[in-house]
């Protein structure tokens, strides 16, 4: 075979050779075609996150101001002049009821004073138990007692908050008047309302 005849055949055989890998490496491009891009809508649906809100994870107790618990001075002040007007509450000899005229005393400005120290869970009072100078001194302080005890339970019914109102007997030891007759002793025959002090250092009455 002419040496020009050979020289042509190889050339078409390696022009084919050619052609055949450039289709193959279309077809493996083509497989392998990067994904569509996302569309418009579907961006815009996709969630974002949310911005940390502080103030919302702010527990609730700290974002609104607690309610006061002793009343200030102004209040205090109108506590005072309502407890001035609630008479003592006056007992028979030997007794711890009631009377009708000491009901009448305890309920004048009571249920006024019940309101306002319903407000205030720090504010406490003290009913003081008193008696004449009659009697031994153990029998007085135990009939001291029962009248407070008689007071305290009057105004717990009249809706005064029986957690606030603590009571206390002096007994015979304590006399509004020093007189020895019917008239002093019957002074001293008593139950008194006054308020306890507050403790400044832990916000409480004691």
């Amino acid at each position: 075979m002419p040496e020009e005849m050979r020289a042509r055949i190889l050339t078409v055989i390696a022009t084919i050779a050619l052609a055949s890998s450039g289709v193959a490496c279309k077809k493996k491009v083509a497989t392998a075609a990067p994904p569509a891009p996302r569309s418009h809508m579907e961006t815009a649906a996709a969630p974002a996150s949310a911005p940390h809100n502080s103030a919302a994870s702010e527990p609730r107790q700290q974002q609104t101001a607690a309610a006061p618990r002793y009343p200030d001075s102004r209040t205090l002040g109108t506590i005072q002049e309502l407890m001035s007007r609630i008479e003592d509450a006056y007992f028979d000899y030997d007794k711890h009821t009631i009377r009708p005229d000491a009901e009448k005393a305890l309920k004048q400005d009571a249920s006024t004073l019940a309101e306002i120290v319903r407000q205030y869970p720090d504010f406490h009072m003290t009913i003081e138990g008193h008696c004449d100078e009659r009697g031994s001194e153990e029998y007085n302080m135990a009939l001291g007692d029962a009248r407070a005890k008689a007071v305290q339970e009057f105004l717990v019914t009249s809706g005064f908050p029986a957690a606030q109102l603590h009571i206390v007997s002096y007994g015979k030891d304590r006399p509004f008047c020093t007189e020895h007759n019917e008239e002093c002793w019957q002074k001293n025959r008593r139950a008194h309302l006054v308020a306890m002090a507050q403790n400044t250092n832990s916000n409480t009455a004691r």
